[in-house]
Formats: structure tokens, sequence, C-alpha cells
């Protein structure tokens, strides 16, 4: 499968619990951290969900 690297922009601070949870989820620990994951439906549909807080990364 394809990878895709997602980098964090934005704080998850006055954000919904369901959004904190997805990014924590997705593996983030802190702002600016880029983490790469397999391109799964899965992993596309929480990046879709927290599209605001975060950014694909192109190599």
């Amino acid at each position: 499968m394809a990878t895709i690297k997602i980098k964090q922009v934005r704080s998850v601070i006055k954000r919904p619990q369901v959004q904190k949870d997805t990014i924590k989820a997705l593996g983030f620990k802190r702002v600016n951290q880029v983490i790469e994951k397999e391109a799964t439906p899965q992993i596309l549909g929480m990046v879709k969900k927290v599209q605001h807080l975060i950014e694909v990364v192109e190599d």
C-alpha cells in the first residue's frame, strides 16, 4: 500500500473530544510532528475528519 506523510499544524486545545481522540489515534503527540502512515481507508477517513488541524506533506 501507499504511504502518506501527515503533519499536525494546529493545536487541539479548545477542540471537541472526538477530534482530540482522532489526533491521538493517528499517533500525534505535539504540533509540527510529522508521521508516516499507510493510506488505508480507515486512516484516510480519520485524516478527513481532522483535515483543518493537519496537512498532508508532499516529498
